[in-house]
Protein backbone atom coordinates (compact mmCIF):
# COMPACT_ATOMS: atom_id res chain seq x y z
CA UNK A 1 0.00 0.00 0.00
CA UNK A 2 1.34 3.43 -0.92
CA UNK A 3 1.92 6.02 1.78
CA UNK A 4 -1.08 8.25 2.45
CA UNK A 5 -1.37 11.65 0.79
CA UNK A 6 -4.11 14.04 1.86
CA UNK A 7 -6.98 15.14 -0.38
CA UNK A 8 -9.55 17.88 0.28
CA UNK A 9 -12.35 15.34 0.66
CA UNK A 10 -10.47 13.52 3.45
CA UNK A 11 -10.74 16.27 6.04
CA UNK A 12 -9.52 19.75 6.90
CA UNK A 13 -6.08 21.24 6.37
CA UNK A 14 -4.58 23.11 9.34
CA UNK A 15 -1.99 25.83 8.74
CA UNK A 16 -0.16 27.63 11.56
CA UNK A 17 1.45 31.01 11.08
CA UNK A 18 -1.28 31.74 8.55
CA UNK A 19 -1.68 35.46 9.16
CA UNK A 20 1.15 36.61 6.88
CA UNK A 21 3.96 35.61 4.54
CA UNK A 22 4.41 32.03 3.42
CA UNK A 23 1.79 30.66 5.80
CA UNK A 24 -0.92 32.97 4.53
CA UNK A 25 -0.10 32.21 0.91
CA UNK A 26 -0.03 28.47 1.58
CA UNK A 27 -3.46 28.67 3.20
CA UNK A 28 -4.78 30.50 0.13
CA UNK A 29 -3.32 27.93 -2.26
CA UNK A 30 -4.80 25.05 -0.28
CA UNK A 31 -8.19 26.76 -0.31
CA UNK A 32 -7.87 27.15 -4.09
CA UNK A 33 -7.26 23.41 -4.26
CA UNK A 34 -10.56 22.81 -2.46
CA UNK A 35 -9.48 22.38 1.17
CA UNK A 36 -11.31 23.72 4.15
CA UNK A 37 -8.33 25.37 5.82
CA UNK A 38 -8.22 26.02 9.55
CA UNK A 39 -5.96 29.06 9.80
CA UNK A 40 -4.06 29.69 13.01
CA UNK A 41 -1.97 32.64 14.20
CA UNK A 42 -2.17 35.12 17.07
CA UNK A 43 -3.91 37.89 15.10
CA UNK A 44 -7.64 37.24 14.73
CA UNK A 45 -8.05 40.30 12.51
CA UNK A 46 -5.50 39.09 9.97
CA UNK A 47 -7.02 35.61 9.97
CA UNK A 48 -10.46 37.11 9.34
CA UNK A 49 -9.01 39.02 6.38
CA UNK A 50 -7.60 35.76 5.03
CA UNK A 51 -10.96 34.05 5.42
CA UNK A 52 -12.67 36.86 3.49
CA UNK A 53 -10.18 36.46 0.65
CA UNK A 54 -11.16 32.79 0.22
CA UNK A 55 -14.86 33.63 -0.27
CA UNK A 56 -14.81 32.91 -4.01
CA UNK A 57 -12.42 29.95 -3.96
CA UNK A 58 -13.23 26.23 -4.14
CA UNK A 59 -12.37 25.87 -0.49
CA UNK A 60 -12.38 28.26 2.44
CA UNK A 61 -10.40 29.41 5.47
CA UNK A 62 -11.69 29.26 9.03
CA UNK A 63 -9.94 31.52 11.57
CA UNK A 64 -8.96 29.78 14.80
CA UNK A 65 -6.41 32.00 16.62
CA UNK A 66 -3.84 30.50 18.96
CA UNK A 67 -0.28 31.07 20.16
CA UNK A 68 1.92 28.13 19.14
CA UNK A 69 4.11 28.66 22.21
CA UNK A 70 1.19 27.78 24.52
CA UNK A 71 1.22 23.99 24.87
CA UNK A 72 -2.17 23.62 26.56
CA UNK A 73 -3.90 26.03 24.18
CA UNK A 74 -2.52 24.18 21.16
CA UNK A 75 -3.67 20.82 22.50
CA UNK A 76 -7.13 22.25 23.16
CA UNK A 77 -7.17 23.75 19.66
CA UNK A 78 -6.45 20.41 18.00
CA UNK A 79 -9.34 18.85 19.89
CA UNK A 80 -11.60 21.78 18.95
CA UNK A 81 -10.72 21.51 15.25
CA UNK A 82 -11.73 17.86 15.15
CA UNK A 83 -14.88 18.46 17.20
CA UNK A 84 -16.10 21.37 15.07
CA UNK A 85 -14.74 20.71 11.62
CA UNK A 86 -13.83 17.03 11.36
CA UNK A 87 -10.59 15.13 11.03
CA UNK A 88 -7.31 16.89 10.29
CA UNK A 89 -6.10 15.27 7.07
CA UNK A 90 -3.23 17.69 6.54
CA UNK A 91 -1.29 19.84 9.01
CA UNK A 92 1.24 22.44 7.90
CA UNK A 93 3.29 23.66 10.85
CA UNK A 94 4.58 26.90 9.41
CA UNK A 95 4.65 29.42 12.28
CA UNK A 96 8.11 30.88 12.67
CA UNK A 97 10.22 33.93 13.36
CA UNK A 98 13.63 35.24 12.40
CA UNK A 99 15.73 37.05 15.00
CA UNK A 100 19.15 38.03 13.59
CA UNK A 101 22.11 37.18 15.81
CA UNK A 102 25.47 38.94 15.68
CA UNK A 103 28.29 37.15 17.47
CA UNK A 104 29.57 40.37 19.01
CA UNK A 105 26.12 41.22 20.44
CA UNK A 106 24.74 37.93 21.77
CA UNK A 107 21.35 37.99 23.41
CA UNK A 108 19.80 35.03 25.22
CA UNK A 109 16.23 36.13 24.51
CA UNK A 110 16.74 35.91 20.73
CA UNK A 111 17.65 32.24 21.10
CA UNK A 112 14.91 31.31 23.55
CA UNK A 113 12.17 33.03 21.54
CA UNK A 114 13.38 31.47 18.29
CA UNK A 115 13.35 27.97 19.75
CA UNK A 116 9.98 28.54 21.44
CA UNK A 117 8.29 29.46 18.14
CA UNK A 118 10.26 27.65 15.43
CA UNK A 119 10.83 24.30 17.14
CA UNK A 120 8.78 23.88 20.30
CA UNK A 121 5.84 25.60 18.60
CA UNK A 122 5.85 22.84 15.99
CA UNK A 123 6.00 20.14 18.64
CA UNK A 124 3.04 21.66 20.52
CA UNK A 125 0.90 21.10 17.43
CA UNK A 126 2.55 17.97 16.09
CA UNK A 127 2.12 15.76 19.16
CA UNK A 128 -1.69 16.04 19.59
CA UNK A 129 -2.27 16.06 15.81
CA UNK A 130 -0.30 12.88 15.22
CA UNK A 131 -2.12 11.21 18.09
CA UNK A 132 -5.42 11.79 16.25
CA UNK A 133 -3.95 10.75 12.90
CA UNK A 134 -2.57 7.58 14.41
CA UNK A 135 -6.04 6.61 15.62
CA UNK A 136 -7.47 7.44 12.19
CA UNK A 137 -4.84 5.30 10.48
CA UNK A 138 -3.61 8.04 8.17
CA UNK A 139 -2.51 11.67 7.90
CA UNK A 140 -0.01 14.10 6.42
CA UNK A 141 2.14 16.57 8.34
CA UNK A 142 4.43 19.21 6.90
CA UNK A 143 7.13 21.02 8.89
CA UNK A 144 8.56 24.38 7.88
CA UNK A 145 12.34 24.45 8.01
CA UNK A 146 14.76 26.38 5.77
CA UNK A 147 17.96 26.04 3.78
CA UNK A 148 19.44 27.90 6.76
CA UNK A 149 19.21 24.52 8.46
CA UNK A 150 21.66 22.96 6.00
CA UNK A 151 24.67 24.77 7.52
CA UNK A 152 25.58 27.94 9.40
CA UNK A 153 25.00 31.31 7.71
CA UNK A 154 25.74 34.85 8.90
CA UNK A 155 23.20 36.22 11.46
CA UNK A 156 21.40 32.83 11.55
CA UNK A 157 22.82 31.31 14.73
CA UNK A 158 19.37 31.16 16.37
CA UNK A 159 17.18 30.75 13.28
CA UNK A 160 19.45 28.25 11.56
CA UNK A 161 19.82 26.17 14.70
CA UNK A 162 16.05 25.83 15.00
CA UNK A 163 15.69 24.92 11.33
CA UNK A 164 18.46 22.33 11.51
CA UNK A 165 16.60 20.82 14.45
CA UNK A 166 13.33 20.75 12.46
CA UNK A 167 15.03 18.98 9.55
CA UNK A 168 16.48 16.37 11.90
CA UNK A 169 13.13 16.03 13.66
CA UNK A 170 11.37 15.27 10.38
CA UNK A 171 14.07 12.85 9.23
CA UNK A 172 13.98 10.97 12.52
CA UNK A 173 10.19 10.71 12.72
CA UNK A 174 9.80 9.52 9.14
CA UNK A 175 10.98 6.01 10.02
CA UNK A 176 8.06 5.47 12.39
CA UNK A 177 5.51 7.69 10.66
CA UNK A 178 5.79 5.61 7.48
CA UNK A 179 4.71 2.57 9.50
CA UNK A 180 1.67 4.51 10.79
CA UNK A 181 0.65 5.66 7.28
CA UNK A 182 1.41 9.26 8.20
CA UNK A 183 3.33 11.12 5.52
CA UNK A 184 5.81 13.63 6.93
CA UNK A 185 7.46 16.30 4.80
CA UNK A 186 9.87 19.13 5.43
CA UNK A 187 9.90 22.45 3.57
CA UNK A 188 13.32 24.01 2.94
CA UNK A 189 12.76 27.26 1.04
CA UNK A 190 15.47 29.57 -0.17
CA UNK A 191 14.98 33.31 0.20
CA UNK A 192 11.35 34.41 -0.06
CA UNK A 193 10.27 38.05 -0.12
CA UNK A 194 8.45 38.32 3.22
CA UNK A 195 8.72 40.62 6.26
CA UNK A 196 11.08 38.07 7.81
CA UNK A 197 13.73 38.60 5.10
CA UNK A 198 13.42 42.36 4.67
CA UNK A 199 16.24 43.14 7.08
CA UNK A 200 18.81 40.61 5.85
CA UNK A 201 22.12 42.50 5.65
CA UNK A 202 23.53 40.46 2.76
CA UNK A 203 22.60 39.67 -0.86
CA UNK A 204 19.74 37.19 -1.22
CA UNK A 205 20.24 35.21 -4.44
CA UNK A 206 17.20 33.81 -6.27
CA UNK A 207 14.80 35.80 -4.08
CA UNK A 208 11.29 34.45 -4.73
CA UNK A 209 7.94 36.23 -4.49
CA UNK A 210 5.72 34.85 -1.74
CA UNK A 211 2.92 34.03 -4.21
CA UNK A 212 5.22 31.71 -6.13
CA UNK A 213 6.46 30.15 -2.89
CA UNK A 214 2.89 29.33 -1.88
CA UNK A 215 2.30 27.62 -5.22
CA UNK A 216 5.50 25.58 -4.87
CA UNK A 217 4.50 24.44 -1.39
CA UNK A 218 0.99 23.44 -2.43
CA UNK A 219 2.43 21.51 -5.38
CA UNK A 220 5.00 19.83 -3.11
CA UNK A 221 2.32 18.80 -0.63
CA UNK A 222 0.39 17.19 -3.47
CA UNK A 223 3.34 15.60 -5.30
CA UNK A 224 6.70 15.57 -3.45
CA UNK A 225 8.03 12.74 -1.32
CA UNK A 226 9.88 14.06 1.73
CA UNK A 227 11.59 17.39 1.03
CA UNK A 228 9.93 20.40 -0.58
CA UNK A 229 12.70 22.81 -1.59
CA UNK A 230 12.82 25.79 -3.95
CA UNK A 231 14.16 27.40 -6.01
CA UNK A 232 16.32 24.39 -6.77
CA UNK A 233 18.84 26.42 -8.75
CA UNK A 234 19.78 27.92 -5.37
CA UNK A 235 18.87 25.31 -2.76
CA UNK A 236 20.55 22.31 -4.37
CA UNK A 237 23.92 24.06 -4.84
CA UNK A 238 23.70 25.31 -1.25
CA UNK A 239 23.09 21.75 -0.05
CA UNK A 240 26.20 20.64 -1.94
CA UNK A 241 28.23 23.58 -0.59
CA UNK A 242 27.19 22.64 2.96
CA UNK A 243 29.02 19.31 2.53
CA UNK A 244 32.35 20.92 1.65
CA UNK A 245 35.32 20.77 4.06
CA UNK A 246 34.94 23.53 6.64
CA UNK A 247 37.84 25.75 5.50
CA UNK A 248 36.43 25.85 1.99
CA UNK A 249 32.85 26.26 3.21
CA UNK A 250 33.64 29.21 5.47
CA UNK A 251 35.72 30.90 2.79
CA UNK A 252 33.05 30.43 0.13
CA UNK A 253 30.12 31.64 2.24
CA UNK A 254 32.12 34.52 3.72
CA UNK A 255 33.12 35.64 0.24
CA UNK A 256 29.69 35.20 -1.34
CA UNK A 257 27.94 37.18 1.40
CA UNK A 258 30.66 39.81 1.71
CA UNK A 259 30.73 39.05 5.42
CA UNK A 260 34.50 39.24 5.74
CA UNK A 261 34.40 42.93 4.90
CA UNK A 262 31.58 43.84 7.28
CA UNK A 263 32.71 45.54 10.50
CA UNK A 264 31.75 44.27 13.92
CA UNK A 265 28.95 46.06 15.75
CA UNK A 266 30.16 46.80 19.28
CA UNK A 267 27.61 46.88 22.07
Amino acid sequence: MSLYRARPEDGVAWVTGASSGIGRQTALELARAGYTVVATARSEDKLSSLAAETANLRGSAIPMPCDVTDEDAMSDLVAAIEARHGKIALAVFNAGMFAPVHGERLNVERFTKSFAVNLTGIIHGLVPTVSLMQRAGRGQVVLMASVAGYAGLPTSAAYGATKAAVINLAESLKFDFDKMNIRIQVINPGFVDTPATEGNPFPMPALMEVEEAGKRIAKGIAESDFEITFPRRFTWPLKIVSKLPYPLYFWLVGTATGWKKKPLRPK
